[in-house]
């Protein structure tokens, strides 16, 4: 079983917050004095942070759960409780994030790049926090808020600087093989390649280093484009390159002339991406040894490709590796990097809303609305007067008319029911 998967699921659930403490103050001597319940601990949040530490979203395919830690509820004496610990799970560099809707939310293109996944809970305020004038003796505090859970698909779309691309056996395994460290299957067959394999050339000397990652995307055949022979997955690899390498066989057993691959290959870059045709890239034919010097000649000099190599011989490997480290310098200087940017399509949610269920009832819903009734006691006359006053604040029984509301009405807000009242 292949140890590279570019496609996953996580499912994240960040730390509910803890419940604020109803608590007050036992001394000698005073029979009730001061409410002192303490506030309870946030919820953990969960980060996604690109990292060169992982390659493939293989951890994610039998266990895609992600849970950070709840946050301890408060206590008396004005005891606070814990933040639950947030955790910071690693994805590889190049890995997008979308919602299940396949908007993509987050691009973590960047080494070192986090974004926010599931933020946690905050902590109920303990009955301390809503003494006043009125009330001296609050006997309610807030529950913790619930940590947000979400599904997420991961695609992950390799950061090469240079994309080797050519028909299946056009010899591209050989060449990375030969340039690079990388040790990909190679065999005289189609479809030897079925992942990527990415290796790190080095040239150059201590004064003069300079190294760059070339991917071996496997063989595109033509309807690439539309999904054929695994072309979507395949093509996605090739997005993030600076440079591309088309590779093409001049053998007698290729399955279409040089000229013809070339056709078919930009036609498929084309239609998957316009963008991809722009990228610099150098045609070259592949496997020189393997057909007659006058054939090759005559390619270049119909502008078929811009050189040869033999990746068996080695014959004009040297300059290929030049030319591609020119293409990759030129190519990082436009595509530079702002690496504290974070990019979230998401949108930003809105203070709060008013919705109608299936049956008619209206339902309030937003952050700062189910916060204020999630009191540990809603029975008690001073903790309905403080949600009254805390909803006429945000604006709530504006915005109930608004849509509408009648004497009478039901009204939902989290998990509580109300019948709406002018007096409200």
């Amino acid at each position: 079983m292949s140890s590279f998967v570019d496609s996953a699921q996580i499912h994240v659930k960040a730390g509910n917050g803890g419940a604020g403490s109803v608590s007050f103050r036992r001394e000698a001597h005073v029979d009730k004095g001061g409410p002192d319940g303490g506030d309870g601990g946030n919820g953990g949040d969960i980060w996604l942070q690109a990292s060169t530490n992982v390659s493939s979203l293989l951890r994610f395919r039998d266990f895609p759960h992600r849970a950070a830690e709840n946050g301890s509820h408060g206590a008396g004496k004005k005891k606070h409780g814990i933040t639950g610990k947030s955790i910071v799970v690693e994805v590889p560099v190049g890995t997008v994030v979308k919602d299940l809707n396949s908007e993509v939310i987050a691009d973590l293109d960047v080494e070192g790049k986090k974004w926010l996944a599931a933020k946690g809970g905050q902590g109920g305020r303990g009955n301390t926090r809503f003494l006043s004038n009125s009330k001296r003796a609050p006997s309610f505090a807030e529950q913790g808020e619930v940590g947000e859970e979400f599904w997420y698909d991961l695609e992950l779309k390799l950061a090469a600087d240079v994309a080797i691309i050519g028909f299946p056996n056009v010899g591209k395994s050989t060449l990375i093989s030969v340039i690079s460290a990388a040790k990909p299957k190679i065999a005289d067959y189609p479809f030897t390649t079925l992942v990527p394999n990415l290796g790190v050339v080095q040239i150059g000397d201590r004064q003069d280093f300079s190294e760059f990652i070339v991917a071996d995307i496997p063989g595109l055949i033509e309807g690439a484009s539309e999904g054929k022979g695994l072309g979507h997955e395949f093509l996605k690899h090739i997005e993030r390159a600076k440079a591309l390498l088309i590779l093409i066989d001049p053998s007698p057993n290729a399955p279409l002339a040089p000229e013809e691959q070339s056709r078919v290959l930009m036609k498929e870059l084309g239609t998957y991406m316009a963008d991809l045709l722009d990228r610099p890239r150098l045609t070259v034919i592949s496997k020189m040894d393997s057909a007659d010097q006058r054939e090759i000649d005559e390619l270049l000099s119909r502008g078929t490709a811009a050189m040869a190599i033999s990746s068996a011989t080695g014959q004009g490997v040297n300059r290929l590796v030049s030319e591609l480290e020119s293409m990759v310098r030129a190519g990082r200087k436009v595509q530079e990097v702002d690496e504290d940017e974070i990019v979230i399509h998401r949108p930003i949610p809105q203070n709060f809303q008013v919705v109608r269920d299936p049956d008619g009832a209206f339902r309030v819903k937003g952050r700062a609305v189910e916060r204020t009734v999630a009191i540990s006691n809603i029975t008690t006359p001073e903790a309905i007067d403080y949600i009254q006053t805390r909803l006429k604040k945000l604006g709530v029984d504006r915005a109930l008319k608004r849509s509408g509301v009648r004497e009478g009405d039901e009204v939902r807000i989290a998990g509580f029911s109300f019948d709406y009242q002018e007096s409200m």
